[in-house]
């Protein structure tokens, strides 16, 4: 077993891993840590562990690093762990993890086999991205790209409430035109692609998500400013957001989300809490999934 720790969080994510590799000491497992420095190194990482025939590869961090590892991952038999210590933790929750560092370490020593379908987004400057949870594209791709991470590191997710309050004024929720499956689907003012049911921790959003099958559930927001941004942050906490005017969650196998004016400003983009620059975006399955180790 290999375990991949981003540290970037700082003392408190280390101690959790501490709590979490002595457990796995108590159940007769010794894995490996390597440490992540920068953007990128899980998923060269994890690829090189694939080569040197590891079956197992725990991402320890947030659903950013659980992406990157997903990414090194991709194409072999190797299981993904998820040693959860990152702010939201969408995918755990997702999955039914419990987050505590010795209940994850339980199911990293004995959980059952499972699938997660991954989505993979393709940028008109050739780069792609694989997400195991989301991609957004509008007002909050643009909170994840002005976020002051040393905000994030000491208030955790209120640091996206005040980030998100700061960027209502100054954003102009240019238009997006959206295709699903080739056929257009209209202007959003956002849109996120979901693999999962839940956002920004346990939200429900997208209720006919299903992790472990291919497609996506596209979450159009179509009417755009400042009133409705608030009106969606309000009823996120409370499971709302479906059902809001204005919100539609249409099933797809494939998405493109494009400026819809030439004249249009940069519109953002984010994957997995991650910024991955704007659009144009191609969104559609990988080759498979990814096997991944579930509680019992």
């Amino acid at each position: 077993m290999l375990i991949v720790f981003n540290p970037a969080a700082g003392a408190g994510r280390r101690r959790r891993l501490g709590r979490a590799l002595a457990a796995l000491g108590a159940l007769g497992l010794t894995p490996e840590v390597l440490e992540t420095a920068g953007p990128g190194d899980a998923i060269r990482i994890a690829a090189a562990a694939v080569r040197r025939g590891i079956g197992q590869v725990v991402a320890a961090g947030g659903d950013g690093t659980i992406a990157e590892v997903a990414a090194g991952l991709e194409g072999s038999a190797a299981a993904l762990g998820l040693l959860p210590l990152g702010t939201a933790n969408v995918l755990a929750w997702e999955l039914g993890l419990n987050l505590a560092p010795e209940a994850a370490a339980q199911v990293l020593a004995d959980g059952r086999a499972g699938v997660v379908w991954p989505g993979r987004a393709r940028f008109a400057d050739g780069s792609q991205r694989l997400f195991v949870q989301m991609l957004g594209a509008g007002f909050d791709a643009q909170v994840v790209a002005r976020l002051d991470l040393g905000l994030k590191r000491r208030l955790g997710r209120a640091a996206y409430v005040l980030q998100g309050l700061a960027e209502l004024p100054r954003y102009r929720f240019p238009p997006i035109a959206v295709t699903i499956d080739g056929q257009p689907a209209g202007l959003a003012a956002s849109v996120i692609v979901s693999k999962g049911r839940l956002y920004a921790g346990r939200h429900l959003l997208a209720p006919a998500a299903r992790p472990a099958e291919p497609g996506f559930q596209v979450v159009l927001f179509r009417r755009g400013g400042a009133g409705a941004a608030l009106l969606a942050g309000a009823a996120l906490p409370l499971g709302l957001v479906p059902r809001l005017p204005g919100v539609a969650c249409i099933a797809a196998r494939s998405v493109r989300l494009a400026p819809a004016s030439a004249a249009t400003d940069s519109i953002p983009t984010q994957a997995d809490g991650d910024p991955t620059g704007s659009l144009p975006v191609s969104v559609e399955d990988p080759a498979g999934p990814l096997r991944i180790l579930l509680p019992r």
